[in-house]
């Protein structure tokens, strides 16, 4: 936008000289009496005005003013001509400026990009600290060995922050991943199966100590119970979407 009329910082408001605002205006008539007529429309010195003495190129003070830019645009309508439409077009337009943030240079959005930049790298820093606590935990007691019950696998693998499953939801994953099954009888239990499962090194059985039936009378064989291995724990958490900053080192 081009500078039709300077404009200035009175404490912090947009105004603009009396003078500058004369000429602009292209009044035909000395600024003196031009401006007593203005303030004569009811404008209040100290609030809309303020004058202000200036060495003229003769030496002598010659009177001015600090407009403000509300008063500029009430005058620039009150001359009813094209340059007082033009004029006050100009102060709106100056006004509108003012309310909007401030145009940075190249080397201010640099600077606002890194700034910006650097808050981002450290809410991700501080969001991985959060995270590395319970990842820490999840390492520590997988990487202790032997077998799990599934109920124990479970809780182990939600210790990652990437994953909450519980028992159940772990059997009927195992079943999709076609590890397990579940039979069928009075006796329905779950059961690994024997290639995929067990002689892969994902799961065991455990066999429990035979047990008397008090209606039969007969030692009874209790269901295999199913284990989840390191190895299989490990293939469960990457099969999960665990993080991979706490996959297990299998052996």
């Amino acid at each position: 936008m081009n500078e039709l009329i300077p404009i200035h910082n009175n404490d912090g408001a947009q105004a603009v000289m009396g003078r500058d605002l004369h000429a602009f205006l292209e009044v035909g008539r000395d600024y003196t009496n031009w401006f007593k007529q203005m303030v004569g429309y009811g404008f209040i010195e100290g609030q809309d005005f303020t004058p202000d003495l200036a060495k003229s190129t003769g030496g002598r003070p010659r009177a001015d003013h600090i407009v403000s830019l509300d008063m500029a645009k009430e005058i620039s309508m009150i001359q009813r001509t094209d340059k007082g439409k033009q004029a006050r077009a100009y102060f709106l337009e100056c006004e509108r400026r003012a309310k909007q943030p401030a145009e940075l240079s190249g080397p201010e959005l640099m600077a606002k990009a890194l700034v910006e930049a650097q808050a981002t790298l450290e809410a991700a820093n501080n969001k991985v600290r959060e995270l590395e606590a319970p990842a820490k935990s999840w390492n520590t007691m997988a990487a202790q060995g032997g077998d799990y019950s599934v109920s124990a696998a479970a809780k182990t693998l939600s210790r990652d922050p990437n994953i909450r499953i519980g028992r159940d939801q772990l059997f009927r994953f195992m079943r999709e991943l076609g590890w397990i099954f579940r039979t069928t009888g009075r006796r329905a239990h779950w059961e690994a199966y024997q290639d995929k499962s067990i002689n892969t090194g994902r799961l065991a059985h455990k066999l429990s100590r035979p047990f008397l039936n008090e209606k039969t009378g007969e030692m009874e064989q209790p269901a295999p119970t199913v284990r989840v291995t390191p190895k299989g724990l490990h293939e469960l958490h990457v099969a999960l979407g665990g993080s991979s900053n706490t996959a297990l080192e299998v052996a």
